[in-house]
């Protein structure tokens, strides 16, 4: 057996197109008709944050066209975010780059609304999403964005991601050049991240506002 064999590691099978349920927030397969009028609701009123996605800012029919085709795809498979208390889909999450072969997935077209970001319900979906694939026995899930992204870059990093390097030149998007920075994170550091995301995740640290108690710390990032 080689140094490199993976003697108890076994392929996962692909992610499931099914509801993944937390506390504060589902991830629902896409449905253009169920999900559409929210997101569209919910990104009205920031077309800033298509800036750094292949696609975007929409007109309104062309939005409900474009979830219609993505709804349909496997890879990417996109979910809504969808707030348990409400039931309004304020976000997409993408599983994408799917390897079972090699244990490997990619964490993309992520957009959330401003009443999603900075919340307790868009770190769940970040952490629903990683439980989930790890949990099928993927080995590396990866995050991946325009390098002058610093929104992303610093997500990445409060979820847990850690930066790999840079690819210079890596895409023409929308005309400009992208450099994309890449993160991941693994298997064997999943343990000590989702004891972090469950604690941060209780109830009890939050206070009657909404507001976190202590801060969510996954890694030392020096």
């Amino acid at each position: 057996m080689t140094e490199n064999a993976l003697a108890a590691w076994r392929q996962p099978v692909a992610p499931a197109r099914a509801t993944i349920s937390g506390q504060y927030v589902r991830l629902e397969p896409l449905d253009a008709h169920e999900h559409g009028e929210s997101l569209a609701a919910a990104f009205a009123a920031d077309e800033t944050l298509w800036n750094f996605m292949a696609y975007g800012p929409f007109e309104a029919t062309e939005f409900c066209l474009w979830l219609e085709a993505r709804e349909k795809l496997v890879d990417p498979m996109i979910f809504a975010i969808v707030e348990a208390a409400s039931g309004r889909a304020l976000g997409l999450l993408g599983m994408m780059a799917i390897r079972p072969e090699a244990g490997v997935v990619e964490l993309g077209h992520i957009v959330m609304g401003k009443d999603l970001q900075r919340t307790s319900a868009a770190t769940e979906a970040i952490y629903l999403a990683l439980r989930t694939l790890f949990d099928l026995g993927y080995r590396r899930i990866e995050w991946k964005c325009d390098a002058r992204n610093s929104a992303s870059k610093r997500a990445a990093r409060r979820f847990g991601f850690l930066f790999e390097g840079l690819f210079h030149q890596h895409m023409v998007v929308k005309g400009a050049n992208r450099d994309t920075a890449w993160f991941a994170m693994l298997d064997a550091e999943w343990a000590a991240r989702r004891t972090a995301f469950e604690g941060w995740l209780k109830p009890e640290n939050f206070d009657a506002a909404g507001r976190q108690l202590r801060p969510l710390v996954l890694f030392d990032p020096d």
